[in-house]
Protein backbone atom coordinates (compact mmCIF):
# COMPACT_ATOMS: atom_id res chain seq x y z
CA UNK A 1 0.00 0.00 0.00
CA UNK A 2 1.31 3.64 -1.09
CA UNK A 3 -0.32 5.50 1.56
CA UNK A 4 -1.68 5.22 5.13
CA UNK A 5 -5.11 3.77 5.58
CA UNK A 6 -7.83 6.36 5.92
CA UNK A 7 -9.35 7.15 9.52
CA UNK A 8 -12.81 5.83 10.39
CA UNK A 9 -15.07 9.15 10.68
CA UNK A 10 -17.00 8.52 14.08
CA UNK A 11 -20.79 8.11 13.68
CA UNK A 12 -23.33 10.38 15.14
CA UNK A 13 -25.95 8.16 17.28
CA UNK A 14 -29.53 8.15 15.80
CA UNK A 15 -32.07 11.01 17.41
CA UNK A 16 -34.49 8.20 18.75
CA UNK A 17 -31.94 5.40 20.34
CA UNK A 18 -29.05 7.95 20.76
CA UNK A 19 -27.25 3.83 19.39
CA UNK A 20 -24.51 4.62 17.09
CA UNK A 21 -25.36 0.89 16.12
CA UNK A 22 -28.79 2.14 14.62
CA UNK A 23 -26.87 4.71 13.08
CA UNK A 24 -24.73 2.05 11.05
CA UNK A 25 -27.92 -0.03 10.32
CA UNK A 26 -29.29 2.77 9.10
CA UNK A 27 -26.53 3.79 6.45
CA UNK A 28 -26.45 -0.21 5.17
CA UNK A 29 -30.47 0.04 4.69
CA UNK A 30 -29.85 3.47 2.90
CA UNK A 31 -30.29 3.42 -0.60
CA UNK A 32 -29.47 6.16 -3.32
CA UNK A 33 -28.02 8.56 -0.42
CA UNK A 34 -31.97 8.71 1.11
CA UNK A 35 -31.00 8.76 4.71
CA UNK A 36 -34.65 9.82 5.73
CA UNK A 37 -36.41 7.00 3.87
CA UNK A 38 -33.89 4.48 5.56
CA UNK A 39 -35.12 6.33 8.82
CA UNK A 40 -38.54 6.22 8.15
CA UNK A 41 -38.19 2.66 6.79
CA UNK A 42 -36.16 1.69 9.95
CA UNK A 43 -38.37 2.98 12.67
CA UNK A 44 -41.53 2.15 11.25
CA UNK A 45 -40.61 -1.54 11.49
CA UNK A 46 -39.06 -1.33 14.88
CA UNK A 47 -42.26 0.26 15.86
CA UNK A 48 -43.93 -2.69 14.41
CA UNK A 49 -42.21 -5.33 16.05
CA UNK A 50 -42.52 -3.59 19.04
CA UNK A 51 -46.70 -3.77 17.97
CA UNK A 52 -47.00 -7.26 17.21
CA UNK A 53 -44.73 -8.82 20.13
CA UNK A 54 -45.73 -6.86 22.77
CA UNK A 55 -42.35 -5.85 23.84
CA UNK A 56 -39.81 -3.23 23.09
CA UNK A 57 -38.93 -3.40 19.66
CA UNK A 58 -35.53 -1.74 20.01
CA UNK A 59 -34.49 -4.41 21.97
CA UNK A 60 -35.64 -6.93 20.17
CA UNK A 61 -33.88 -5.70 17.08
CA UNK A 62 -30.49 -5.60 19.02
CA UNK A 63 -31.25 -9.80 19.81
CA UNK A 64 -31.80 -10.43 16.24
CA UNK A 65 -28.25 -8.67 15.33
CA UNK A 66 -26.69 -10.49 18.34
CA UNK A 67 -28.42 -13.67 16.99
CA UNK A 68 -27.36 -13.19 13.54
CA UNK A 69 -23.42 -12.65 14.56
CA UNK A 70 -21.02 -14.92 13.40
CA UNK A 71 -18.25 -15.85 15.81
CA UNK A 72 -16.05 -18.08 12.51
CA UNK A 73 -16.08 -17.79 8.49
CA UNK A 74 -14.61 -19.60 6.00
CA UNK A 75 -11.33 -18.08 4.05
CA UNK A 76 -9.90 -19.48 0.93
CA UNK A 77 -6.61 -19.91 0.61
CA UNK A 78 -4.68 -21.99 -2.10
CA UNK A 79 -1.56 -24.26 -1.35
CA UNK A 80 0.37 -26.67 -3.24
CA UNK A 81 -1.82 -26.36 -6.24
CA UNK A 82 -5.42 -26.93 -4.21
CA UNK A 83 -7.91 -24.44 -2.69
CA UNK A 84 -9.05 -25.09 0.88
CA UNK A 85 -11.47 -23.04 3.01
CA UNK A 86 -9.52 -22.42 6.20
CA UNK A 87 -11.88 -21.42 9.76
CA UNK A 88 -10.85 -18.10 11.20
CA UNK A 89 -12.16 -15.87 13.52
CA UNK A 90 -14.02 -12.92 12.45
CA UNK A 91 -12.91 -9.33 13.65
CA UNK A 92 -15.49 -7.77 15.75
CA UNK A 93 -15.99 -5.05 13.34
CA UNK A 94 -16.55 -7.31 10.46
CA UNK A 95 -19.36 -9.33 12.72
CA UNK A 96 -21.48 -6.26 12.76
CA UNK A 97 -20.91 -5.52 9.64
CA UNK A 98 -21.94 -9.09 8.32
CA UNK A 99 -24.62 -9.52 10.39
CA UNK A 100 -26.26 -5.85 9.51
CA UNK A 101 -25.83 -6.60 5.32
CA UNK A 102 -27.31 -10.25 6.24
CA UNK A 103 -30.43 -8.95 7.99
CA UNK A 104 -30.97 -6.26 5.12
CA UNK A 105 -30.35 -8.27 2.48
CA UNK A 106 -32.44 -11.25 3.66
CA UNK A 107 -35.27 -9.04 4.16
CA UNK A 108 -35.06 -7.10 0.88
CA UNK A 109 -35.70 -10.70 -0.04
CA UNK A 110 -38.57 -11.74 1.70
CA UNK A 111 -42.15 -10.94 0.58
CA UNK A 112 -44.23 -8.07 2.17
CA UNK A 113 -45.81 -4.70 1.12
CA UNK A 114 -43.26 -2.46 2.17
CA UNK A 115 -39.90 -2.64 3.47
CA UNK A 116 -40.96 -2.02 6.71
CA UNK A 117 -42.99 -5.42 6.81
CA UNK A 118 -40.58 -6.91 5.21
CA UNK A 119 -37.59 -5.59 7.74
CA UNK A 120 -39.83 -6.11 10.89
CA UNK A 121 -40.54 -9.92 10.17
CA UNK A 122 -37.06 -10.50 9.20
CA UNK A 123 -36.02 -9.07 12.68
CA UNK A 124 -38.50 -11.04 14.68
CA UNK A 125 -37.62 -13.85 12.75
CA UNK A 126 -34.11 -13.33 13.82
CA UNK A 127 -34.68 -12.62 17.37
CA UNK A 128 -36.35 -16.53 17.62
CA UNK A 129 -33.55 -18.09 16.03
CA UNK A 130 -35.23 -18.45 12.81
CA UNK A 131 -35.36 -16.66 9.14
CA UNK A 132 -32.91 -16.79 6.23
CA UNK A 133 -30.18 -14.23 7.45
CA UNK A 134 -29.81 -16.69 10.99
CA UNK A 135 -29.77 -19.54 8.70
CA UNK A 136 -27.22 -18.27 6.83
CA UNK A 137 -25.10 -17.46 10.42
CA UNK A 138 -25.65 -21.68 10.69
CA UNK A 139 -24.61 -22.14 7.67
CA UNK A 140 -21.05 -20.57 7.65
CA UNK A 141 -20.78 -21.92 11.17
CA UNK A 142 -21.49 -25.17 10.05
CA UNK A 143 -19.16 -25.03 7.03
CA UNK A 144 -16.42 -24.06 9.64
CA UNK A 145 -16.95 -26.81 11.57
CA UNK A 146 -16.48 -28.75 8.71
CA UNK A 147 -13.39 -27.63 7.58
CA UNK A 148 -11.59 -27.30 11.29
CA UNK A 149 -9.39 -30.10 9.79
CA UNK A 150 -7.79 -27.38 7.29
CA UNK A 151 -7.16 -24.71 10.73
CA UNK A 152 -3.59 -25.34 11.26
CA UNK A 153 -2.92 -23.74 7.67
CA UNK A 154 -3.93 -20.14 9.14
CA UNK A 155 -3.13 -16.96 7.73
Amino acid sequence: MRKAQAKKLPLAPDGRFNDKLVTRFINNLMWDGKKSTAITIFYDAVDKVSKITNEDGYEIWKKAISNVTPAVEVRSRRIGGSTFQIPTEVRADRKISLSIKWLIRYSRERNGRTMADKLANEIIAASKGEGASYKKKEDIHRMAEANKAFSHFKI
